[in-house]
C-alpha cells in the first residue's frame, strides 16, 4: 500500500506540471518526439520531416498519453498537409461551385415552367366558356410532391359533377359537391385535411401565403384554388356536367390566400 501510494503521488505531481504547461512551447507552439525505450524523450522527432526541438525548450509528459494510443517508434507516418486557413472553404474533390449549383437550379426551374406552359398549352375550353374541354381532368403532372399528385387525382374524380350547395359536406361521398365539398374532396385525396370544411373555415386552413404547388382562395362564401398553376372551381364552369378545371384565372381580391406548409 505504502508503495502504491508513493507511486500514485508520483504521477499526481506529474499530472499537476502536465496541466501547468503540457505540449507548450516558444509561441504556444508545439513540436514532434519520439517515443524511445518507453519514455519520451525531449528534442527527438518521428519521421524525418519534423525539425528537432530547441534545447531551451522543456517538454512535460503528457499525462493522458496512455488513452490516446502511441505510435511506437518504428511507425513512420507520411506528413501532413499545412492545415487549411481560416475562412478557405473545404471543397470535395468534383463537387460543383456556387455559380454551377446556381446554374443548375435555374435550368430545372425552366423546365419545371416549360412543363407546367405545355400542360397549359394542351387544355383546350369547352367552346363558349372557360372549362377545359375532353373529359374535364388534367394530366397528372410528374415534376411535383406525390400529395400534390393525389390532389390532381382527386379534384379530376368530381371534376364533371354537379354542384348542389351543401353538397360533399355530410360526407366526402356524395353525387355533387358545392365549392367547399369540392376543394374539401381534392384535398382529402393529398392526406391535406381530415374532414370536408365550409369555404369560411377554409380560411384558416393550412398557413397563410400562397404555395408552390397549392394555393386555397377563401373567404366567408365561396371557395378556389390553384393547383400547379390550374384553377379548380366551381364558379365560371360551362355547364352543369362542366368540368370544375378551367383555363383562365379569376380576380383574387377579397379572397385570404392559403397553402399547406411545404406545398
Amino acid at each position: 500500500m505504502r508503495a502504491l501510494g508513493t507511486a500514485w503521488a508520483g504521477a499526481a505531481a506529474v499530472a499537476c506540471l502536465a496541466l501547468a504547461a503540457c505540449g507548450s512551447g516558444k509561441g504556444g507552439e508545439t513540436t514532434g518526439h519520439a517515443v524511445t525505450g518507453g519514455g519520451i524523450q525531449s528534442g527527438q522527432t518521428v519521421g524525418s520531416g519534423a525539425k528537432a526541438r530547441p534545447p531551451s525548450v522543456h517538454m512535460v509528459a503528457d499525462p493522458q498519453e496512455a488513452n490516446s494510443f502511441p505510435a511506437p517508434a518504428t511507425v513512420h507516418h507520411a506528413a501532413a498537409a499545412a492545415p487549411v486557413k481560416a475562412g478557405e472553404a473545404v471543397v470535395a474533390a468534383g463537387a460543383p461551385s456556387d455559380s454551377e449549383v446556381k446554374a443548375e437550379l435555374q435550368q430545372m426551374q425552366a423546365v419545371e415552367q416549360s412543363a407546367k406552359n405545355a400542360r397549359h398549352a394542351r387544355l383546350t375550353p369547352v367552346p363558349g366558356g372557360e372549362s377545359i374541354g375532353g373529359d374535364g381532368t388534367i394530366p397528372i403532372p410528374t415534376n411535383v410532391p406525390e400529395s400534390v399528385q393525389k390532389v390532381v387525382a382527386g379534384a379530376n374524380e368530381i371534376a364533371d359533377f354537379p354542384y348542389v350547395f351543401g353538397g360533399g359536406h355530410a360526407s366526402f361521398i356524395d353525387n355533387a359537391y358545392d365549392c367547399s365539398g369540392s376543394v374539401s374532396y381534392a384535398l382529402a385525396a393529398g392526406g391535406l385535411i381530415g374532414q370536408p370544411e365550409t369555404s369560411g373555415e377554409l380560411e384558416s386552413w393550412g398557413v397563410p401565403g400562397p404555395g408552390r404547388y397549392i394555393t386555397v382562395f377563401a373567404n366567408a362564401g365561396h371557395t378556389y384554388m390553384y393547383v400547379d398553376g390550374i384553377l379548380f372551381d366551381t364558379a365560371g364552369r360551362s355547364g352543369v356536367y362542366a368540368s370544375r378545371w378551367q383555363v383562365t384565372g379569376v380576380n383574387n381580391s377579397g379572397f385570404v390566400e392559403r397553402h399547406w406548409p411545404g406545398l
